[in-house]
């Protein structure tokens, strides 16, 4: 594998130079205003689990400004790492605070989005003008069916996340518009996902925190954690 090949996947892209997507590379910011906001706003309340999103929410935005100033492979997996540990992380923390499953089914349900996703991306890769975004549209499916789930459980838990996943389907739309408008719009949409994704992951970590401040107040708080 060439680790240094040049990627241009998108549409402000127009050549393979350091700052060839300026506009993409510096809203890459939006996750570390996100993050810091929620570091700042958990601050004395926050659950380790806690704290752990919001780093890796903040090495999202580092690593998507690697791949939109470098755009090249090494930066592309630098741009998508953080992201999947993001999802695989909240994924956990939904089995285990919101379901109170222990550690081990936790982990196990978790591992299971591997076979989801698997099944779910080929699906998807059918929607006409989806395109390379395929990729995500399983995860706003996944915390809808969480949110549904968890209507009589847990209503308020359930409306964050459905929010979530909302905010989530409208950045997704603007990622897979990108390409298709060039044309009108050299700059293209992506900026957009990476503010609305900001928004969004900012958003859930708010939904968790939420939850596990109001268990710590009820004392059914998980003192293992």
């Amino acid at each position: 594998m060439d680790w240094t090949q040049a990627i241009d996947s998108y549409c402000e892209r127009t050549g393979p130079e350091y700052w060839s997507e300026p506009v993409n590379a510096v809203t890459n910011a939006a996750f570390l205003i996100a993050a810091l906001i929620m570091w700042r706003r958990t601050e004395a309340t926050a659950a380790p689990i806690t704290r752990v999103l919001i780093v890796i929410l903040a090495l999202i935005g580092l690593g998507s400004f690697l791949f939109h100033t470098h755009g090249q492979v090494w930066s592309a997996i630098a741009d998508t790492a953080p992201i999947a540990l993001y999802v695989l992380t909240y994924i956990y923390a939904a089995n285990r605070y919101y379901w109170r499953l222990s550690l081990w089914p936790a982990l196990g349900l978790t591992a299971l989005f591997f076979p989801y996703a698997a099944a779910t991306v080929p699906l998807f890769q059918m929607v006409p003008g989806l395109g390379s975004s395929a990729g995500y549209a399983p995860v706003p499916l996944l915390i809808f069916i969480y949110a549904i789930l968890l209507r009589h459980r847990l209503p308020e838990v359930a409306r964050g996340l459905a929010i979530g996943a909302t905010i989530l389907c409208v950045s997704i739309l603007f990622r897979s518009l990108d390409m298709h408008i060039c044309g009108q719009l050299p700059l293209g949409t992506h900026f957009l996902w990476h503010i609305l994704n900001a928004i969004m992951l900012g958003w859930m970590i708010e939904v968790l925190h939420r939850h596990l401040s109001a268990s710590h107040r009820s004392g059914s708080y998980q003192a293992d954690d």
